[in-house]
């Protein structure tokens, strides 16, 4: 395969992720790899459900145009279980990254056993049982968004606790369509600094109690999207807000996390080992 050329700074090459199946896990490894590369400009073109010769042979066309029209060697992230379609792959003119041919050879022999090959192996392999759990908390934590409900916390896994737009919702769904997780959230109000503790409802499950915080000018700047040029939005109150949240939580023994700099999938790395929350959907 020809040696890519060096990198211009300006250049924008393509990545393909190209799959036999949803291409989640492909995209989320071409992710992995490339955020460690600072500046780097790049085209992301997906194509899930490959899995016949002729969508393969598209596949093989579309990159052989990137390679012209961008001037720059394409990148692809295949995570094509067929074997003669992967080999079709490798034979572009492109930085082919083959997902199984790295790691299944060398599990293969490790383990002593052949691997299946068998497409959307992945997400089959999840039982009925693991499938209904994750539904199941999906709907719990719909259900105590924002602190709708105060119903059945003590079937909540996780309460996340910390002023209006600190990433409470975003972080409650993601643990429970990605980990099958119970979460519940409950923002933290001028009413509850003024009464200076925790409803009791929250209180009486304490030690599932996780917080959140966020910069001032980072929470001001969300806030001025939902409601422009408000005192909710103001960068005062939002310093105020935050201040209050942080003694609060201080005083309540609950621990907390600075949400400003971080992604959703650190947050809620960082809470399930604070909370000691063990992974049950995969």
């Amino acid at each position: 395969m020809p040696i890519a050329p060096p990198h211009h700074p300006d250049a924008k090459r393509t990545v393909f992720i190209i799959s036999d199946g949803t291409g989640i896990t492909a995209e989320t490894l071409a992710h992995s790899l490339l955020s460690q590369f600072e500046g780097l400009k790049y085209r992301q073109v997906r194509i899930p459900f490959v899995d016949s010769l002729e969508k393969t042979e598209d596949c093989v066309e579309r990159i052989a145009e990137a390679a012209t029209r961008d001037g720059a060697q394409p990148i692809v992230v295949s995570t094509l279980v067929n074997a003669t379609l992967a080999a079709l792959l490798r034979k572009t003119d492109a930085l082919v990254l083959d997902f199984f041919a790295a790691f299944i050879a060398p599990l293969e022999g490790a383990l002593g056993l052949k691997s299946t090959h068998t497409i959307g192996r992945t997400h089959s392999s999840v039982n009925t049982l693991e499938y209904a759990a994750r539904i199941d908390a999906i709907n719990f934590t719909m259900a105590h968004d924002d602190g709708v409900s105060g119903a059945e916390l003590d079937k909540a896994d996780v309460i996340l606790v910390g002023v209006s737009r600190s990433g409470k919702t975003p972080t409650s769904l993601y643990l429970a369509l990605q980990f099958g997780i119970r979460a519940a959230n409950y923002p933290l109000i001028p009413e509850d600094f003024e009464r200076g503790k925790l409803p009791d409802d929250l209180r009486k499950n304490h030690h599932k109690l996780f917080g959140l915080t966020i910069s001032a000018e980072r929470l001001a700047s969300i806030r001025q999207e939902r409601r422009p040029d408000s005192h909710y939005a103001s960068v005062d109150n939002c310093r105020w807000e935050i201040d209050q949240a942080q003694k609060m939580m201080r005083r309540e023994g609950v621990r907390w996390l600075d949400s400003t700099t971080k992604s959703i999938e650190e947050i809620a790395a960082t809470l399930m080992q604070a909370v000691m929350i063990d992974r049950r959907a995969y």
